[in-house]
């Protein structure tokens, strides 16, 4: 919370968005804010935040290429479901890699390896949807050094700096950008800080919550009896991967928020992959993957309601051009399903 609100003080996230597009041909402007959306969700770990970023440019873009809005709108979506499930510092990946006991770095990695097919095909169909667009999209000014500390926490996260360790650094960085360049007085900087910590108190107190809750259903029996049901129906590492998944993705449905349905989710999770000799990292990321492939399509998800109050447009028009949650899940399933040479699960 800290990091987001003192990198976005100083001006990175408009500083990132800009950045990004000026290096971009406008003939691809509409896939550059998928790439940018996948950057920007990437270093900042929320998916609403970036949709806030991008949905103005979105919108600039619509109206002066003339492709539709809910396109272009769809777009900023998928780019923020990109980094939703990958970012080191996303609440989603640290739920997801603590329930399961494994490192951020190698859970990123196998992630990262699964999503890769489905963001490619993504960015080819949205340049088959938008080839021969014309317009000029204007760029504002943007300063390389309010980037820095996204790059700095991104490197320092790849390189397997603790994730704590690494965020007081950007947070730091972000406070020095922001007053060198003018941003906020040094007497604000607590308050910068204030308001992002404070922005965490609805997830911090929910996850309280929830934690209280699984432990009653844990006492009662309930989290035993979901795993004999589980265990009934499945009888190997393939099925206990595709109970896994089928788990979160339901309960984000029913709770409408992938955090929690992974915190929810997360016991569970661990008690059957370690039955059934899953990977802490592929578990994390089964987790992971198909709870925000839930977020991403719920008409009534935070993402969606975000992207159509900012645009005037319903959940429903934005949905059909979320292909990227969709391919997201397509290619979770085929690598649960795929081997290595000599009959070796790809873990």
């Amino acid at each position: 919370g800290a990091f987001s609100a003192s990198v976005k003080a100083a001006g990175g996230v408009d500083s990132t968005v800009n950045f990004g597009l000026s290096i971009m041909p406008c003939s691809v402007a509409v896939v550059g804010v998928f790439v940018v959306g996948c950057f920007i969700s990437t270093s900042m770990g929320t998916s609403v935040g970036t949709i806030v970023a991008l949905a103005p440019i979105a919108i600039g873009i619509s109206e002066k290429t003339g492709i539709a809005m809910p396109l272009c709108i769809g777009v900023a979506v998928c780019g923020a479901m990109f980094g939703d499930n990958l970012s080191m510092i996303s609440d989603t990946t640290i739920a997801a890699v603590k329930t399961q006991g494994c490192e951020m770095k190698d859970k990123f990695r196998m992630n990262f390896l699964i999503v890769l097919p489905a963001a490619v095909i993504t960015l080819l169909i949205f340049v088959a949807l938008t080839l021969g667009g014309s317009g000029q999209v204007e760029v504002e000014a943007y300063s390389v050094w309010k980037v820095l500390p996204y790059l700095v926490v991104l490197a320092g996260a790849l390189a397997g700096v603790n994730v704590f360790v690494i965020l007081i650094i950007g947070t730091v960085l972000s406070l020095i950008v922001g007053v060198a360049s003018g941003a906020f007085a040094w007497t604000q900087i607590f308050a910068v800080m204030g308001t992002g910590v404070t922005s965490m108190y609805d997830i911090t107190v929910i996850s309280i919550i929830v934690a209280c809750i699984g432990a009653l259903v844990k006492e009662y029996g309930g989290i035993q009896w979901l795993i004999d049901f589980i265990h009934r129906r499945v009888g190997s590492k393939k099925g206990a991967q595709l109970g896994i998944a089928g788990l979160v993705a339901a309960v984000d449905v029913a709770t409408a928020n992938n955090t929690v349905a992974i915190v929810m989710s997360g016991s569970i999770a661990k008690e059957i992959s370690d039955d059934f000799g899953v990977t802490p990292r592929r578990s994390a990321s089964l987790l992971d993957m198909f709870s925000s492939m839930g977020q991403g399509l719920i008409p009534y998800g935070a993402q969606l309601l975000a992207a159509a109050s900012l645009t005037g447009l319903t959940p429903f028009e934005i949905i059909p051009y979320c292909f990227y949650p969709i391919l997201m899940g397509v290619s979770g399933l085929i690598f649960i399903f795929i081997k290595k040479r000599h009959g070796k699960v790809l873990v």
